[in-house]
């Protein structure tokens, strides 16, 4: 153990400003004072002490006149004083006075109050003088039959503690302890001594379990949970023992103690790869995550289940539970129900997807009666992005989901509206025996789309895919209806007339349809009120997008206009049928540009909106065969080949994850023979108890270590310099929320340096959580000291300091070293991610801080510098391969990471190779970073600027 380890148990915190009191006050109030007084000047002198002064004429004022009272807090006080006392002289000999302490310590040990035992006791697990717990062993073992529980636990306590250090003074601890625990009754003393016969005597404590293996169940939990620790140590370390044991790991999946059923669920794996066993433990997460209220505890869990799924093996087992995985659907939280859905997702197949589909429908149609909450319209996009996959890979299960989603075209969230117009649109064309379904389920919402750019999209598929003349005809109608009365100039200009003499009454009269020969409508509209309020409201839907000046919508509809009139050219012979049609899609086109051009929009039509009409009109006058290639077979294509690309890149990320999953052997790997392996190859028989303690202690074995030139010496920071005094360096070990440092300090002086004190301060979102203690360092001895920093957000923090220090018999001020800063770095806590076009676009829109980075690097070739500031920034590319393949001298990108504080971060990447700069020149450009806050902007910025500047050719 180091010294630094080693100095004291106990920390109190200390107010620094106050003025430190003389020797000769101290005595006097410890001599003279009352309780209060004598209580007040025992707690400086244990503040005193613990800041390294020695004060060693109070020992003996404190045994005579504060030892013999009966004050409990003065006791409780007294014991954090002996604690920390120094009880030995310069040479290693127990002081003459702690002889009349132990007596105390005696007399405390049969006192009648049973919290001063218990305390008592407890104290002397601290104590490391085996000379001071001789003459004390009778009392202590004869505390094992004290009528309470808080003594006879605590004196289970002190036994192990006392066996563990100085076994000669208590050889049969283990037989003593064994017996103890036969016949005890209370819960937490018998898990006490359960444990010391686990590492004390396993033998012991395995006899004692199969005696009473049958009544596991009945015991507490905190027994359980250590009875299990035990089957797994014992298992993992002799397998043959399995057989005895896991049908008490069985039992103990039913624990009361959600904390027993996890733990036992855990092990149960590790234990045992039968189905049965899989089965049994993901039934108990499952109930664990239904039954528990606390979402991160959901979210743990649900990581256990994804984990699970991981092992090729247990993923059969775990296809057979989807619908009981989709029962935590019922939880209100959004990211529980993300990491459901893609769980199910993962598991689906042709066997249960349709269970799978009646379920996310339901979950749907609920989601439509729900008063509005913020994550109901989140919850419906995921469900509509789920119901897309599984109709993608399950291509029969689409009729039954399309009429279900096309509800939502009519939805007030664009976004989920988005979504499902997306799905439309790829059905439609990957399912021709759909389009029927899909263009008569589109028609009938058509009217009641309220987003202009779903609308926009809705118009692009019914001009696409209306192949019937009878279709054709009813687009047409929705369109007029949706227009209202034309030319809309005109009817505006009547309109307001209308609405300039509100004295005037105006009757509401039905609107008239007058159906033409070709079974299209020619409406005419009645004001339905005189107040200019009404009249938003009263105008249809496409006429309103108009006025408010959205004319790309109309650009749109001249192109819609113009595929079904060629189409209805196509499929009618009669001539003056051909020109009513054509010449009525025109008549909409011209009326649209007259009103763009007039000025009664919000915002005038665009030269862009304008050309595009202005071609529509040309290629109906014209109706030449090219332009008919062109609007009917050219734009379907394109869109059949985006399709292409994008199920092409998905099937190859799915192998890719297979790949990953499948566990490959070659034919001439070698076999590992159980009694051959080495310790650290037994990777399937990790031992997760030891992990997880190892993770908490901040010791987490990175997978880097397998790396020789990741290991521990390359993330060490020299502090100091090689000619200081003293000389320190640090390892900088980040463990998510936690950063543990672990400072080397080297004497290299020939001084006894009294008081050395690491003395740290942070920048940034970092907070120190505790002082590190003085110590002693002997001439040119060294110390390990640990310092642990909170991490609150993605930041670039900084540690600073010094090392300050006494020399022992120099009068001087204290010394002080100055340290060199820690630079914490970000990239620990980035992750890459992925989120879809949409996703990505509206973050940079909402996100407000903004970095600018100019491209400065000697790289000369594109995709190479890409590939190495995603390295370097642990982001993940959105950009398709695909878009990112060939030679243009330009290359644009998008990348996205989250951090495990739940922050995003968004790039763009716009470089190019300037080309009048010849072969070789550098690639230039600019990569602009936008992030939630402003320190992750900054942060990913400045890890930009370094790592450009490391970059070597």
């Amino acid at each position: 153990m180091t010294a630094a380890e080693n100095v004291c148990y106990t920390l109190i915190n200390v107010p620094m400003d106050s003025e430190p009191p003389s020797e000769i006050s101290l005595k006097n109030d410890l001599e003279k004072g009352d309780v209060k007084s004598k209580t007040e000047a025992l707690k400086k002198v244990i503040i005193m002490i613990l800041n390294g002064e020695k004060l060693p004429g109070l020992l003996m004022t404190i045994i005579r006149f504060v030892l013999p009272l009966q004050d409990h807090t003065i006791k409780k006080l007294l014991l954090v004083f002996w604690e920390i006392v120094p009880k030995t002289t310069p040479d290693g000999r127990l002081l003459h006075e702690m002889i009349l302490v132990c007596d105390a310590y005696r007399k405390d040990l049969q006192h009648p109050n049973e919290f001063i035992r218990g305390s008592t006791l407890r104290f002397l697990c601290k104590l490391k003088e085996a000379e001071l717990l001789e003459p004390l062993m009778p009392a202590i073992r004869a505390c094992l039959e004290h009528r309470h529980s808080y003594v006879r636990r605590n004196a289970v306590l002190a036994i192990y503690t006392i066996y563990r250090n100085f076994e000669h003074l208590i050889p049969d601890a283990p037989e003593l302890i064994h017996d103890f625990l036969v016949n005890e009754k209370d819960a937490s003393c018998k898990r006490n001594a359960f444990m010391m016969l686990i590492h004390a005597d396993q033998d012991r404590a395995l006899d004692y379990l199969s005696t009473c293996i049958d009544q596991v169940q009945t015991f507490g939990d905190i027994l359980q949970l250590v009875i299990v620790e035990l089957i797994y140590k014992v298992c993992h370390a002799n397998p043959s023992e399995r057989a005895r044991f896991i049908r008490c790991i069985y039992n103990l999946l039913q624990s009361s103690s959600p904390a027993v059923k996890y733990e036992a669920a855990g092990t149960l794996v590790t234990l045992s790869s039968a189905p049965t066993a899989i089965k049994a433990a993901a039934q108990c997460y499952i109930d664990l995550i239904i039954k528990e209220s606390d979402n991160n505890v959901k979210l743990i869990v649900l990581d256990r289940l994804v984990e699970l799924k991981e092992h090729p093996a247990h993923e059969r087992v775990l296809q057979d539970l989807v619908m009981d995985i989709l029962r935590v659907l019922s939880t209100p939280d959004l990211e529980v129900r993300k990491k459901t859905l893609q769980l199910a997702l993962d598991l689906v197949s042709s066997r249960n997807v349709e269970e799978l589909v009646i379920v996310l429908k339901k979950e749907v149609i609920k989601t439509n009666n729900v008063s509005e909450h913020e994550d109901t319209d989140k919850y419906r996009q995921l469900l509509v992005r789920t119901l897309h996959s599984c109709s993608v890979r399950f291509p029969d299960m689409a009729a039954n989901v399309i009429p279900v989603l096309m509800e939502f075209l009519s939805d007030s969230n664009e976004a989920a509206a988005a979504d499902v117009l997306e799905f439309v649109r790829e059905a439609i064309q990957r399912f021709d025996s759909l389009r029927m379904l899909i263009v008569e389920k589109m028609l009938e919402v058509f009217h009641a789309i309220k987003s202009v750019k779903i609308y926009r999209g809705a118009l692009w598929i019914l001009g696409e895919y209306c192949s019937t003349k009878e279709d054709i005809q009813s687009v047409m109608t929705e369109v007029r209806r949706s227009l209202g009365e034309i030319p809309i100039v005109e009817s505006e200009i009547k309109k307001e007339a209308g609405e300039l003499k509100p004295e005037e009454e105006i009757t509401v009269g039905p609107v008239q349809k007058l159906v033409t020969e070709m079974g299209t409508y020619a409406t005419q509209s009645a004001l339905s009120s005189s107040r200019p309020t009404k009249k938003e409201e009263d105008r249809p839907p496409l006429r309103g997008f108009l006025l408010d000046g959205d004319f790309f919508v109309a650009a749109s509809l001249a192109t819609t206009l113009t595929k079904i009139a060629l189409r209805y050219v196509a499929l009618v012979p009669e001539k003056k049928k051909q020109n009513s049609f054509v010449a009525e899609a025109m008549l909409l086109m011209a009326t649209i540009l007259h009103l763009g051009k007039s000025s009664l929009p919000k915002k005038p039509i665009t030269d862009d909106d304008v050309d595009r009409i202005s071609l529509c009109l040309k290629v109906l006058s014209e109706c030449s065969p090219l332009m008919n290639d062109i609007f009917n077979k050219e734009c379907r294509q394109s869109l059949s080949q985006m399709l292409s690309a994008k199920l092409e890149e998905e099937k190859l990320s799915q192998k890719k994850e297979s790949e990953k999953r499948n566990v490959t052997v070659q034919p001439d790997d070698p076999i590992s023979f159980m009694q051959l392996t080495a310790k650290n190859e037994m990777n399937c028989k990790e031992d997760q108890f030891q992990l997880s303690l190892l993770a908490a202690m901040g010791n987490t074995q990175r997978k880097e270590a397998a790396d020789p030139l990741a290991s521990k010496l390359n993330k060490v920071t020299q502090l100091t310099g090689f000619s200081d005094p003293v000389y320190a360096e640090a390892y900088v070990h980040v463990n998510q929320y936690d950063i543990v440092l672990d400072v080397l300090v080297v004497n290299q002086t020939s001084d006894t340096l009294q008081n050395c004190t690491l003395e740290l301060a942070t920048l940034g979102d970092l907070k120190l959580v505790e002082k590190p203690s003085p110590l002693t360092l002997a001439p040119h001895d060294f110390a390990n000291i640990k310092a642990n920093v909170k991490v609150a957000s993605t930041e670039n923090g900084i540690i600073f300091g010094n090392i300050v220090y006494d020399v022992s018999g120099a009068a001087s001020d204290r010394n002080c070293v100055v340290l060199s800063d820690i630079h914490i770095d970000i990239m620990d806590y980035i992750q890459p991610a992925t989120c879809t076009d949409a996703e990505f676009r509206q973050m940079w829109a909402e996100f407000e801080w903004e970095n600018k980075v100019t491209v400065n690097t000697n790289m000369i070739d594109l995709n190479d510098y890409l590939q190495h500031i995603l390295k370097s920034t642990n982001m993940k590319c959105l950009t398709p391969e695909k878009a990112l393949s060939g030679y243009c001298g330009f290359m644009a990108a998008n990348l996205y990471a989250r951090s495990i504080f739940g922050e995003d971060a968004l790039a763009n990447v716009s470089i190019e190779k300037p080309i009048h700069q010849g072969p070789d020149a550098a690639v230039t450009g600019h990569i602009r970073i936008r992030a939630k806050s402003q320190g992750m902007a900054l942060s990913l910025g400045d890890k930009i600027n370094l790592s450009q500047k490391k970059t070597s050719i």
